[in-house]
């Protein structure tokens, strides 16, 4: 491995912003910010708009598509265009 070429891994501090969770996991991404985790240290901090515990996919609050009525509805306007 050559020296001085690879970025510092260290423990950084993720904060979903929407679901208000945080993570402390090791980390290379660089950032100034810093903040005082409830275990009193202070690591560097990096804030998320979506993570698994805010994604729909991942709470288990995924929308689902009509797509029955989306296709009810294009037979019912479109019946009359069918050869008979």
């Amino acid at each position: 491995m050559k020296p001085g070429i690879h970025p510092a891994y260290r423990p950084v501090l993720f904060h979903d912003t929407s679901a208000n969770a945080f993570w402390l996991i090791g980390s290379t991404v660089d950032t100034d910010k810093t903040y005082v985790h409830s275990d009193g240290n202070t690591y560097p901090y990096v804030t998320l708009d979506v993570s698994s515990a805010s994604h729909p996919i991942y709470t288990g609050q995924e929308r689902k598509a009509k797509t029955e009525g989306r296709v009810a509805g294009f037979n019912k306007r479109f019946a009359g265009f069918t050869a008979k």
